[in-house]
């Protein structure tokens, strides 16, 4: 979970759930992203063949996922830009025609990283309620907020 400001007065709270992209967990990520209101598609910019995975995950989201879903494309690794093959155009171009939001970042150096979920926040639509992926559970973790409503009891 992640609080992430949008303004000076308005925060998001993001559940971030990773599926690790993997072919081996393929089967698994649909339970991720039915519902999901947001999803952040990373790619390594010095590996071209990652990027061409993350294509057709691209294509998944847009065909499975709902279909207001904000999709970011984000090209990691900036850190080791000497060695990259795909170039920020190319990213780009793709992004922009497939309707997606484009950063490139670095997990390493943390660069972008922020700016990547602040953009995310601003645009998912506000929802009354959080969505939980099917057979997940959730906690409530507002200050305060607990499930019997008395001062010290667990929402757990």
């Amino acid at each position: 979970m992640k609080v992430v400001p949008i303004d000076s007065e308005n925060s998001a709270n993001l559940h971030i759930w990773d599926t690790a992209g993997q072919e081996r967990y393929k089967s698994l990520a649909p339970m991720y992203y039915r519902n999901a209101a947001a999803a952040v598609v990373v790619y390594d910019i010095t590996q071209a063949a990652s990027f061409e995975r993350a294509k057709s995950w691209v294509k998944e989201l847009q065909r499975q996922a709902e279909s207001g879903i904000i999709i970011a494309l984000a090209g990691n690794k900036t850190d080791l830009a000497d060695r990259r093959t795909v170039s920020v155009e190319e990213g780009s171009e793709y992004a922009q025609s497939s309707g997606l939001l484009f950063f490139e970042t670095s997990a390493k150096t943390g660069d972008k990283i922020t700016e990547l979920f602040t953009e995310l926040a601003r645009k998912i639509p506000i929802a009354a309620e959080p969505v939980q992926p099917q057979g997940q559970s959730g906690v409530n973790l507002a200050q305060g907020g607990n499930a019997a409503g008395g001062a010290g009891d667990c929402a757990c």
